[in-house]
């Protein structure tokens, strides 16, 4: 597998939310700044599909991470809800959507933030 195979399936999805209002960002950010999506590894991350001489299958997890500031409850799940249909609106060819879960509240330094993941995957297949 070439050393940025992987990344690049996180970088299309990072390219395809860059019209959406919200910070993209591919890794986990010491201080997300809200609105916000994180694109990180799920689990499992690799299931192996298919390996073999001619070419190595895998399925990539990811788990995509909608941020809100949480300044009131009720627009705070509005601004949730909006972000998590505008990601689903901007989902690029070849990525399966699993389910979103169940927001939560995360405390990030003075800030609480709402929070929700969106379970996706894809396939990724190296040939020789």
């Amino acid at each position: 597998m070439p050393a940025n195979a992987v990344a690049d399936t996180r970088a299309a999805l990072a390219s395809a939310f860059s019209s959406l209002a919200a910070t993209c960002y591919s890794s986990v950010p010491e201080s997300p700044i809200p609105p916000a999506i994180v694109i990180v590894p799920d689990s499992p991350y690799m299931e192996v599909v298919l390996i073999g001489k001619a070419k190595t299958q895998v399925k990539l997890n990811f788990a995509i991470t909608a941020i809100v500031a949480s300044n009131s409850n009720a627009g705070s799940r509005d601004n949730l809800e909006r972000l998590i249909i505008g990601i689903l609106a901007a989902m690029p060819a070849g990525y399966v959507v699993g389910v979103v879960e169940k927001p939560t509240v995360l405390e990030v330094g003075q800030s609480p933030m709402l929070v929700a993941d969106i379970n996706v995957s894809t396939y990724y297949t190296q040939t020789t």
